[in-house]
């Protein structure tokens, strides 16, 4: 099978990837994504789901990242208030480690630097007294509490992808590139699908933002020795039952320099992450080994009064980031700013090869991607606009979350009012056009566990490219914590039952059909 001819190819579906797709079409280029799973289904949906500056990058004098990042904040919020929304991080004082004034001093660069707007300034805590330190040891006396924000990370990708998509963009899950070569001024690009779909498709740019594969697509798929090294870092996370009352977040310094975050999650749950160091072999491998379990488990042990043990974790996950390899002594000091390496010889096609990054940042990396392709794709020379343009269900105002979410139960008095915000906390106002023409619960067909429905289901298989129990309960939900084991089973099988065969199968099926 051979495909017509686009100007944008993009090998990855990432945060990256898709980001870059949504801004290149809708700056009218003709784009098309390959994903070889699905879409986050590697490091981004393994963050650590923060829309932050990155405080500790300050200390490694990261302060054009650590800006960037600070304004993201508010513009990303902006367009995605559903799934993006404001949190306070509680800082305690840790006597034997970094002092007071160093804390204040960097908090004042972080309240200054960016462009903070509503988010609101860093205060400090008498912990002995505020409601936050009640979860902690009474040795933390005192505190700073500072803003910062949670993002749906694999949500966000997801997202952007639908966006593009509704552009023009053509997004090809599930399509691993199996090769591709520059042919007459294009790229040749092979792909193979799972379900072992074969097709040629011809692209005049190629991006590589694969990732933590970004180097060997770069060499032994597309054929191009890039100068730019990668630096794999393993970053792991637990999720264990509630530990904590309230909404604030904590932040923990470790005597080793790393910080460790603990996160009011899904509910009834606490995230605690991260982990950095080193990683080799295949990415798709990766996991949180027990060394990083128990180190996450003694960091949050350190702090809270109650002690968090393994027994605890009721899961775990892990993801490589991909990072520019700028020479840091230790995997928590390599630069989490992004690197683009373009490859124009010419008498080729260009290719452009995405190093690093952080989610908070996809956006600018997007608009920076693009900008390095002026001159190489026309529509790249058309003016930026993605940080004012709503993503999928965001069009509502950034502090309106609550209002639209008493407006969808006015309009659906019969939905329960746990299912109506988690509905409106991932979907925004295209909750509507989920529900659809259903006039009650039971018009949600089948009920899979948990508050998941087929309408939900069927939304998320035919708008939001899911294909399996695992794209639905991991990535574009978390309902896998709720989920039993028969439950995920029974929609896996009915996930299977509905999705469409294969093309070859289809067109076989149709000429044995043909009288």
């Amino acid at each position: 099978m051979t495909d017509e001819t686009f100007d944008l190819a993009i090998v990855g579906g990432g945060v990256n990837g898709a980001g870059i797709a949504r801004d290149a079409a809708g700056r009218g280029a003709s784009v098309v994504l390959f994903e070889q799973n699905d879409l986050a289904s590697a490091t981004s949906s393994a963050s650590t789901k923060l829309i932050h500056g990155g405080l500790r990058y300050l200390e490694y004098y990261e302060f054009r990242l650590v800006r960037e990042a600070l304004k993201e904040r508010e513009v990303v919020w902006g367009i995605a208030p559903h799934i993006v929304w404001p949190l306070r991080f509680v800082l305690p004082h840790h006597a034997g480690l970094r002092p007071a004034w160093l804390l204040r001093l960097g908090l004042f660069l972080y309240d200054n630097l960016g462009g903070r707007k509503l988010l609101p300034p860093t205060r400090t805590l008498d912990l002995t007294r505020d409601p936050a330190g009640r979860p902690l040891k009474p040795i933390f006396a005192k505190g700073f509490e500072y803003s910062d924000a949670w993002v749906e990370d694999a949500r966000l990708v997801a997202l952007n992808a639908m966006d593009a998509a509704e552009r023009g963009a053509s997004i090809r899950t599930r399509t691993r590139v199996v090769g591709a070569r520059r042919a007459e001024g294009l790229w040749r690009i092979e792909t193979v699908t799972q379900d072992g779909e074969s097709a040629v498709t011809f692209a005049r740019t190629l991006v590589n933002a694969a990732g933590p594969w970004v180097a060997e697509v770069a060499n032994a798929t597309l054929g191009s020795n890039i100068p730019a090294a990668v630096r794999l870092v393993q970053g792991s996370h637990v999720v264990v039952r509630k530990i904590f009352d309230g909404d604030q977040c904590y932040i923990f310094q470790n005597s080793d320099n790393r910080i460790v975050f603990a996160i009011p999650y899904e509910r009834d749950f606490t995230l605690i992450g991260t982990t950095d160091k080193d990683f080799s072999g295949d990415p798709s491998t990766v996991a949180a080994s027990e060394q990083e379990v128990e180190y996450l488990c003694q960091a949050a042990s350190e702090y809270f009064k109650a002690p968090v043990s393994r027994q605890d974790v009721v899961w775990t996950y892990s993801g490589v980031r991909p990072l520019y390899d700028d020479g840091a002594s230790k995997a928590q000091e390599a630069t989490r700013d992004y690197v683009l390496t373009l490859d124009a010889p010419p008498d080729g096609a260009p290719m452009l090869s995405v190093f690093g990054g952080k989610i908070t940042t996809y956006r600018k990396l997007a608009e920076a991607a693009l900008a390095k392709l002026d001159g190489l794709l026309p529509a790249a020379a058309k003016p930026s606009w993605t940080g004012g343009a709503p993503l999928p269900g965001g069009d509502f105002p950034k502090t309106g979350f609550d209002d639209l979410v008493a407006e969808t139960a006015r309009r659906r008095p019969w939905l329960p009012a746990g299912l109506a915000r988690r509905l409106v906390r991932a979907y925004g106002t295209r909750t509507e056009r989920l529900l659809g023409d259903a006039r009650s619960l039971a018009d949600l067909g089948r009920v899979f566990g948990a508050d998941l429905t087929e309408r939900e289901v069927r939304y998320l298989m035919d708008e939001e490219f899911a294909r399996t129990a695992a794209d639905v309960l991991w990535r574009r939900s978390k309902l896998g914590l709720r989920l039993t084991a028969d439950e995920q089973a029974e929609l896996a099988a009915f996930m299977d039952r509905r999705r469409p065969a294969p093309a070859s199968q289809a067109a076989d099926a149709e000429r044995q059909a043909a009288p």
